[in-house]
């Protein structure tokens, strides 16, 4: 949408400029009368919004700013001050330009929610209807500062996943490129050793296997490469469309042992925001809203919105919950009494609390057991390679013998 720079003067007679987004000229003489502002000249030359280049803002940065712009708001420094302090003193160049536009948005008479959700990609979809529901329930200050603890365990949780599963990852790929590397620079060696028991077909089919493979390997091997490639980048960008995000989704609950460790997380970060949101007097039916983006998961974000719009029917939360087959049987077991007891959002909470201990158990036992597995597959390529090799030598020698 075009934007128009104008100068007007309020009530007093201050002169005041700024820049409205508009589809005309008298759409912004009609904000601006509903500001009390009498529009001196409205720039006539259309102006294209300015466009911010997405980027990864670290999750704990975020969290720092979403922090200190609560206790900014909290000791009583006014909105667009409080942003242009943090828009100053931030490093960062994308978080720098999109608090910018969000200040430059914020003083056109747009709410803090509404700003941030122009950039959502940076935000994120969680922590754009948190803010909104502060703005909407008057606790702007409440929700920031729960977005931002909410961020940093989100954070926390990304890094010591990242950091248990580096040393199994690390495996996978050394083991992967020490077997390309055998199959395509050593195996070769052996082929001209073979010649004689090929022309007689006393050959064993596991060395034929494994030399034709070397063959083909070495012979193909940029196609392959690049083929590898191209898949992963395809793969990657298909994983960003919504059909393919659906796809991942169900594909991480459908996973042996692992599927239970993202269900787990999903329905913690679903417990911890709505019960926050809860005990913060937001209305259920908008806190099951803001709640089911927090998941990170779609197949459990339609299952909450499928129970959303049961709760508007006058029905209780824990029977569409338990019709859903994500959500384990004592979770919806414990949100069913706590209905009855009036005490949902603390429940909640101990809930989110038992989950994630529990799922920290469990996957530090799946990294731990996934190592040996590893080292196991490892040994057992490099034996078939030896068995592969050497076994034809020893017919050999026998023969000679």
């Amino acid at each position: 949408m075009p934007e128009f720079a104008y100068i007007a003067r309020d009530a007093t007679g201050r002169k005041v400029e700024g820049v409205i987004e508009a589809s005309t000229r008298a759409e912004v003489t009609a904000v601006l009368a509903g500001r009390g502002l009498f529009p001196v000249s409205i720039d006539g030359q259309l102006q294209k919004a300015k466009s911010v280049r997405a980027g990864r803002v670290p999750g704990q940065l975020l969290a720092t700013t979403y922090r200190q712009l609560a206790d900014l708001l909290r000791n009583g420094v006014p909105l667009l001050r409080a942003l242009e302090v943090i828009r100053r003193q931030t490093s960062h160049r994308v978080l720098r330009e999109v608090l910018g536009e969000v200040l430059r948005r914020v003083e056109d008479g747009a709410s803090l929610g509404d700003a941030m959700a122009r950039y959502e990609s940076v935000f994120g979809e969680m922590a754009v209807s948190m803010v909104r529901a502060g703005g909407e329930g008057g606790f702007l200050e409440e929700s920031l500062a729960r977005v931002a603890e909410f961020t940093a365990i989100q954070e926390d949780l990304r890094k010591r996943t990242l950091g248990a599963m580096a040393y199994p990852i690390l495996l996978a790929i050394m083991g992967t490129l020490v077997t390309v590397g055998l199959m395509v620079f050593f195996v070769p060696w052996f082929e001209p050793l073979f010649d004689s028991l090929r022309q007689r077909n006393e050959l064993p089919w596991l060395t034929e296997f494994l030399l034709s493979t070397s063959t083909q390997l070495k012979r193909w091997s940029p196609l392959v490469i690049v083929g590898l490639v191209g898949g992963i980048w395809g793969f990657r960008a298909w994983c960003r469309t919504d059909s393919g995000r659906w796809w991942v989704d169900q594909t991480k609950l459908r996973l042996p042992i692992v599927g239970n460790i993202f269900r787990n997380f999903a329905v913690a970060r679903f417990c911890r925001v709505l019960g926050t949101l809860l005990r913060n007097g937001v209305p259920i039916v908008r806190a099951l809203q803001i709640a089911s983006t927090a998941t990170g998961n779609r197949l459990l974000g339609v299952a909450i919105q499928k129970a959303t719009q049961d709760i508007t029917e006058g029905k209780e939360l824990a029977p569409p919950l338990a019709a859903c087959k994500y959500f384990p049987p004592t979770v919806v077991e414990m949100i069913a009494v706590a209905e009855q007891a009036n005490t949902l959002d603390s429940v909640l909470l101990d809930i989110a609390d038992s989950l994630e201990r529990d799922t920290w158990r469990l996957l530090e036992l799946a990294v731990r057991l996934l190592e040996p597995i590893m080292l196991m597959i490892i040994a057992s390529v490099v034996l078939v390679l030896v068995i592969a090799l050497l076994y034809p030598m020893l017919k050999m020698s026998m023969a000679i013998g």
